[in-house]
């Protein structure tokens, strides 16, 4: 059996991995959703100074204080930043790195400088606005397609629940930029498992020198094709455990 940690992306905490986990460990598993800092039950442990090290840190602490080796690193969204940046630290501890609908960035990038103008404008709006100049609110559903994130697939119970339990997300975790200690290292093995578009249409990114197509076109990476929204821990956890549970093996 494996052992798989889970990271979520913006807004959402170890919560929503609680389908898929409970999955993982029926089959044997050994499971460790983690919650960043700033988010979800860790919401009181943010503040203007919580970056993308802080997240970074919390990953690599989880492996070493449980003693985790062999560890299948799960990031969704935003997280795949913080474990690209786990996989530089802690390389020696995990096995693979799978990022659900989410991707590494270059080194020396922040994930904020990948957005369009105006897009960033419009965060950094929302954070002065009603973040106290550091938090970033969940944005309105509809704000949620129109930037891309869609919800398809999702009960309307899973709507409010998504809702009810997300939290801001600490802005200074977008604006820092990924700083790799070992960028010539051997990569370690990824799986892109991908929802938001499909593995034919990734190729076609990669051939005409997309900046994400480019990241994601080295001999280490394969995929599978999950067609559902932004979120298929919510929309379809049964077939996302499946394809952990074959990353896995």
């Amino acid at each position: 059996m494996s052992t798989y940690v889970l990271v979520g992306g913006a807004w959402i905490g170890a919560w929503a991995w609680q389908d898929v986990a409970r999955r993982l460990r029926a089959q044997g598993h050994e499971v460790y959703p983690i919650t960043l800092t700033g988010l979800a039950d860790r919401v009181h442990l943010g503040g203007p100074s919580t970056d993308l090290e802080t997240h970074i840190a919390d990953i690599v602490n989880t492996l070493v204080s449980n003693d985790l080796h062999e560890v299948v690193l799960v990031g969704h969204s935003y997280a795949g930043v913080p474990i690209t940046g786990a996989g530089d630290r802690a390389s020696d501890r995990i096995r693979q790195l799978v990022y659900v609908d989410a991707g590494p960035i270059p080194d020396g990038v922040a994930l904020a400088d990948t957005d369009p103008p105006e897009v960033q404008a419009l965060v950094m709006q929302q954070v002065q606005e009603h973040g106290e100049g550091w938090r970033w609110p969940l944005l309105t559903f509809e704000q949620l397609e129109q930037m891309g994130s869609s919800l398809a697939g999702i009960s309307e119970d899973g709507l409010a629940r998504f809702r009810a339990l997300a939290t801001p997300h600490p802005y200074g975790t977008y604006r820092q930029a990924l700083h790799l200690t070992r960028p010539d290292a051997e990569p370690l093995p990824k799986l892109g498992v991908l929802s938001s578009f499909s593995e034919a249409q990734l190729r076609e990114m990669i051939a005409a020198g997309h900046p994400w197509g480019q990241s994601l076109s080295g001999p280490e990476w394969r995929f599978v094709d999950l067609p559902t929204g932004h979120w298929p821990m919510f929309s379809e956890p049964q077939r996302l455990t499946e394809l952990l549970h074959a990353a896995g093996q």
